[in-house]
């Protein structure tokens, strides 16, 4: 490496000390959390045994669902590798808890690209061809909840669910905080109290001291393969909240004779403990990581959310291109330093559950996890690049570095 480069990372690093220390005390409150739930549960290697057939004695599936309900202060949680995604365990909580006639609110505008046919689908049996009324409100162009509109809406509507994204997806706006949900929750809650509060918790989890449950959303969703993973759960999803909303959810999970009673796992559950275990210091990593290579673009000229003074609420990190070919090569280069399938060139195509081509970086070694090194976005303007993960500051360092020059090539 060259020692004017690696100057310039220097300077770069001191000037982030004081962000730098900030995640890391996060970090250290959530690991003690995750340790203390091992602790209580008394996690033992018996859990991490495989299961066949039905699955009714999965000691390892109950075991991951008491340490989540824990961590994440609910009253229950449907842990499990048979959500395949995190838009699989986002439907499975829509179909469980809506009915014909029933509204969906989204109080932070439209849900991810990929949940579109969900809503809207024609001839897939989607929640608007059951009936379901699905109504979506904006934030504020300052990423803010527009809460008189929304009480105002819910006071009519009274929906059964009252949905809210809390990272950005593919759009410019900021990721939430949960702070910024909890005025917005209790004052739905007191005005429909049966209205379910839902939170696609994607890219969030330990990103903060608290999570959204802990604030009053009933639901909390997310994928194994994100933060919550820690790099190592192979596959999976989660599902935590209330007795009641998941007593609903499960029967769609399965069927509902069956509910969460069924379900086996042979290839064990190690990973998926052990990735929890070490998800508070990867997150840290990931995080530290983003403001890195945020600043290095941001000193560049280039646009990047959040900005390096702001707090991040999730993993991502976006950076505004001026030209689709820049978007483009930047995606080629993250690909490139991955560890994984660093010689395949990734370029746009298209891609089930998107709307427009999407390029993708993701040399990770669980096939398209996030919480690895990777990058994606649609191919349309604004050309905005969707940056996460990485399991290891240093490699993050590494890219940093090599994007130090990104603008003179």
């Amino acid at each position: 490496m060259e020692e004017e480069k690696l100057k310039i990372l220097k300077e770069i690093e001191d000037s982030l000390r004081d962000r730098f220390s900030e995640i890391e005390d996060i970090a250290l409150f959530n690991q003690d959390k995750v340790l203390k739930a091992f602790n209580k549960y008394a996690i033992t290697n018996q859990h991490f045994a495989g299961t066949t057939g039905y699955g009714y004695t999965d000691k390892g599936k109950e075991g991951l669902s008491e340490l989540f309900a824990e961590i994440f202060g609910t009253e229950d949680a449907i842990v499990t590798p048979h959500l395949t995604t995190g838009t699989h365990a986002i439907s499975t909580v829509l179909y469980g808890l809506l009915r014909p006639k029933d509204t969906l609110l989204s109080i932070s505008g439209d849900l991810y690209d990929t949940l579109s046919e969900t809503l809207f689908g024609k001839d897939n049996l989607s929640l608007e061809s059951y009936g379901v009324n699905i109504k979506f409100i904006d934030l504020n162009e300052d990423s803010s909840f527009k809460e008189k509109e929304i009480l105002k809406l819910v006071k009519k509507l009274k929906p059964r669910v009252v949905f809210i994204q809390r990272s950005r997806g593919y759009s410019s706006r900021k990721s939430l905080s949960v702070l910024s949900m909890e005025s917005v929750i209790k004052n739905i809650k007191e005005i429909s109290p049966n209205s379910f509060v839902v939170v696609d918790n994607c890219y969030g989890e330990f990103v903060e001291k608290l999570e959204p449950t802990e604030v009053g959303a009933d639901v909390c969703v997310g994928s194994l393969i994100k933060n919550i993973g820690g790099s190592l759960a192979p596959t999976g999803g989660y599902i935590v909240g209330t007795k009641k909303a998941l007593s609903l959810i499960e029967n769609r999970l399965t069927c509902p004779s069956l509910g969460r009673e069924t379900g086996s796992y042979e290839g064990g559950y190690r990973l998926f403990y052990q990735g929890l275990f070490l998800a508070p210091h990867i997150v840290c990593q990931a995080i530290k990581g983003a403001y890195l290579i945020g600043e290095v673009m941001k000193r560049q000229g280039y646009k990047i959310i959040p900005d390096t003074n702001e707090n991040s609420f999730d993993i991502i990190k976006s950076i505004v291109f001026d030209t689709e070919e820049e978007l483009i090569r930047f995606v080629q280069l993250i690909q490139k330093l991955s560890p994984v399938d660093s010689n395949a060139l990734p370029i746009p195509y298209d891609m089930v559950g998107y709307t427009t081509q999407v390029i993708m970086a993701a040399g990770t070694f669980v096939e398209g996890a996030s919480i690895e090194l990777s990058c994606d976005s649609p191919i349309k303007k604004p050309y905005i690049a969707y940056f996460q993960g990485g399991i290891t500051y240093e490699q993050l360092k590494i890219v940093a570095y090599n994007l130090l020059d990104f603008k003179q090539n």
